[in-house]
């Protein structure tokens, strides 16, 4: 019953994680399973049996909350279902080390551009929209939907960061890459069934993820209209900086204060941007303000020499 319990905790934790920033459902449950001494293959099916039922539930609040561009959805999850299922049928065979240095590289200069971007720019969701072709969203969810069903996780971090790096309007892509993931999972279980067997998926493990997945997936959804583009766009910078630096460093096998040279050198460099944004911020609200106080300062001295010269 304890390790139900937190299974459970992981799973609330991982979903609120997903579904407000856009990824880390996978990677977050996968690595804990794998601690545990799961086969990669068996975790990353039990993890995505359960993901079917939370980016379901994550996938219907942000819908109902608008958070979706629905001219993304489908062109990113069809071809993302035919890279998860691909990715789950050929996982035992495939080795993913190589790929998974290379798509953490990527991701982590990804990360830094979506780091710079908002740091250095105001954001809105609604303003300057990009429209985003076929022929950029097919490969993208194609390599996503493969390293998310080979990895244990990465539909998020690859899309997320992509469509964030092209656009910079984060609460609809959060919510478009939250939906787009129901397909992308369906279709990866589906292959690891027909690879793996129905034995291949732990039940208690399903049942656990999905109890805590369900009740935090409206809460997250909920998140990204109340949290301002902007710091939700710089956490989601932070969050793929520091996974991705995680993962190369685990995989080079890196010396203990190298490691932590690493992330301090990463941690640094995510408060030093946070910071200048904060600072473009309030810069901006003093001009504002400032552009307020003129106008109104302008319009009291119209109206006293209209007033005067009524007179």
């Amino acid at each position: 019953m304890e390790r139900f319990l937190k299974f459970a905790a992981v799973g609330f934790i991982a979903q609120l994680i997903d579904g407000s920033v856009g990824m880390g459902y996978g990677m977050t449950s996968t690595s804990l399973l794998l601690a545990t001494g799961v086969a990669p293959a068996i975790a990353s099916a039990s993890v995505h049996m359960a993901e079917i039922v939370t980016s379901a539930a994550s996938g219907t609040a942000h819908w109902r909350l608008g958070n979706v561009d629905r001219k993304v959805v489908i062109p990113l999850a069809i071809p993302g279902a035919v890279g998860g299922f691909s990715g789950a049928f050929f996982l035992s065979r495939i080795p993913v080390t190589e790929a998974k240095v290379l798509v953490a590289v990527l991701l982590l200069g990804l990360g830094l551009y979506v780091l710079y971007r908002f740091a250095r720019h105001r954001t809105n969701d609604e303003a300057n929209p990009t429209h985003l072709r076929r022929r950029f969203l097919a490969p993208v969810g194609l390599v996503g939907g493969f390293v998310d069903a080979t990895g244990g996780g990465g539909w998020g971090a690859i899309t997320t960061s992509t469509l964030l790096a092209k656009t910079g309007r984060p609460r609809k892509v959060v919510g478009s890459v939250s939906v787009s993931e129901f397909v992308v999972t369906l279709s990866a279980t589906l292959g690891f069934v027909i690879a793996l067997g129905w034995e291949g998926i732990n039940l208690t493990w399903f049942v656990a993820l999905v109890a805590g997945g369900i009740f935090a997936a409206p809460i997250a959804a909920a998140l990204t209209r109340i949290i301002p583009a902007q710091r939700l766009g710089l956490m989601i910078a932070g969050i793929i900086l520091l996974t991705n630096a995680r993962t190369i460093a685990v995989i080079a096998g890196a010396d203990r204060a190298i490691v932590t040279m690493f992330f301090a050198a990463v941690v640094a460099l995510w408060i030093l941007m946070v910071g200048q944004a904060i600072h473009i911020h309030r810069r901006t609200r003093a001009e504002a303000n400032g552009d307020r106080v003129g106008s109104v300062a302008v319009g009291v001295d119209e109206a006293t020499l209209g007033t005067t010269a009524s007179h």
